[in-house]
């Protein structure tokens, strides 16, 4: 404790020097005053958040107190980032996913998916990585992993016992098929948890910090909607979760799972058993989920050739002042007031509860300084525009033009996701999308084609349990090591940088630029 102190200590001193000396260094040239200050609070903020010298979000709310006293922004215009309607759909979204939480549909989803692709040894790792990416679409990946974690152990443990391996069945045999199916397991949850989240605009935070970054430093163009980042990610996701689920049982595991002559396990049936049919309170939250996810998606035409799907939103007077955020926050109010069996309501956990979702369990479970966090990088964003820093950053990395397309972004997918081994996603996101807009627009490149593979890269870091939640919490099962882990997510990194540049060099150009 001692020795994180002194490292607080000295991250937050090497901030406010870095800071200081920024701010008396001579004028470089072409930048103006404003943006020298910017760049202060932008250096001050990065040593900060890398080096995690204080709460991310303590962090975030510096430019509500620095932007005023530098001239940059007024309390008031640096406030409204604070507000903005992007975080509103990220606490939108956590909303339902509590409600999901709450009466267990989330855990009754994922059962049903693992049930439903079969229970062989290999078959059982696919359905956990379908159920955990899947869930973690609309769910944090670290709620996701922590519920199937449990389950995902039960039955690696089951397996063991009753099966054979290469027809020996004793207890060193038992033992190699723990080790082995146990270490597989908890990879494919990890991994697969971190590429689902990409797979919606909700389902990870750098993905809303793209939104609002993207809008704030470029509002003349078209937003992106829910449909169009669900195109793109998608088909990512259901690339990369079969070859990470092939890559894990060929070469990860210690032995062919194929050898395991599995016994009659009957775990998944038994914990769909003991959640018991659904209950009225479990029938409206699934319902308002699959509402908002069908709001979401056809909120806005879908043109499909010549074929137009029109938009609901269309019906109103004026459509464009609807957001994704509309439909997020209609969605959890009505969650909060909507009674789940009239006067009586149904117990949970010793409580009597009369509505689908109640303040209190909102107020103690959202990640309150995550949504801050949004906040202050979306006020990096408009500070970088306004001080004119945006325009001084492009200027100096004109020679990215140079280099072919597939190599920049190539790069930019292993810089950004190596970095997030040690650094967090949402941290290096928001000081890194700036500057790839910028050179993007040096480069005379639209700035999707550097903003987007740095997001998807982003949520892609494999080899270290410090990198994200989910490697961390399949750490402590005792079946991942560090060096197994690192081998296997070199490899996966490495994958990944290639799958996310094939899609946006494929589908950017189709999906948004016009």
């Amino acid at each position: 404790m001692e020795t994180s102190f002194k490292k607080q200590i000295v991250v937050l001193l090497l901030g406010l020097a870095v800071f200081c000396a920024i701010l008396l260094m001579p004028l470089p040239e072409g930048m103006s005053e404003s943006a020298q200050r910017m760049l202060a609070v932008t250096a001050l903020m990065a040593v900060w958040w890398v080096g995690e010298g204080t709460s991310i979000a303590v962090t975030a709310l510096l430019p509500l107190v620095l932007f005023p006293l530098l001239g940059i922004l007024s309390s008031k215009q640096v406030a409204l980032n604070y507000a903005n309607h992007l975080i509103f759909l990220f606490l939108g979204g956590f909303m339902i996913a509590l409600a999901m939480e709450k009466w267990s549909f989330h855990k009754r989803l994922a059962l049903w998916i693992i049930n439903a692709v079969g229970t062989e040894p290999q078959r059982i790792v696919l359905g956990f990585m379908i159920a955990v990416a899947f869930l973690s679409m609309w769910i944090s990946n670290t709620a996701s992993t922590m519920m199937m974690l449990p389950v995902a152990m039960a039955v690696v443990r089951q397996i063991a016992l009753d099966a054979s391996l290469n027809g020996e069945r004793n207890s060193e045999s038992q033992k190699k098929i723990e080790n082995g199916l146990g270490l597989v397991l908890m990879l494919g949850l990890a991994y697969s948890a971190s590429i689902g989240g990409i797979g919606t605009p909700i389902g990870t935070a750098p993905n809303i910090v793209f939104a609002g970054f993207y809008k704030n430093l470029f509002p003349d163009n078209p937003e992106i909607t829910f449909f169009q980042w669900m195109t793109l990610a998608l088909p990512v996701v259901m690339v990369f979760i079969p070859i990470t689920w092939m890559y894990l049982c060929r070469f990860v595991s210690p032995f062919p799972l194929q050898n395991i002559e599995a016994g009659d396990t009957k775990i998944i049936q038994q914990e769909l058993d003991d959640l018991g049919p659904m209950n009225r309170a479990e029938k409206i939250v699934a319902t308002v989920f699959c509402m908002t996810a069908a709001l979401w998606i056809f909120r806005r035409p879908i043109v499909m050739g010549d074929f137009i799907i029109p938009g609901w939103s269309n019906i109103f007077a004026n459509p464009k002042y609807l957001h994704d955020s509309t439909v997020a926050m209609a969605m959890g109010i009505l969650l909060l007031v909507l009674p789940v069996n009239g006067i009586k309501g149904f117990e949970v956990n010793g409580k009597v509860e009369k509505f689908a979702l109640d303040w209190q369990t909102v107020q103690s479970k959202t990640p309150w300084g995550i949504l801050i966090l949004f906040g202050g990088g979306f006020a990096l964003a408009s500070g970088f525009g306004v001080s004119g820093l945006d325009k001084w950053i492009g200027s100096k990395l004109t020679g990215m033009s140079d280099w072919p397309l597939w190599l920049t972004v190539l790069s930019i997918c292993l810089a950004v996701t190596f970095l997030t081994e040690l650094t967090s996603n949402t941290a290096t996101t928001t000081m890194i999308l700036p500057i790839l807009g910028m050179a993007a627009v040096a480069a005379t490149i639209h700035p999707l084609y550097f903003m987007v593979p740095a997001t998807l890269a982003a949520s892609f870091a494999f080899m270290l349990p410090v990198a994200t939640p989910p490697n961390a919490i399949v750490f402590g099962s005792g079946w991942v090591s560090i060096p197994k882990m690192s081998k296997a997510g070199l490899i996966l990194n490495l994958i990944g940088a290639g799958i996310v540049t094939t899609a946006v060099l494929v589908l950017v150009t189709q999906l948004f630029i016009e």
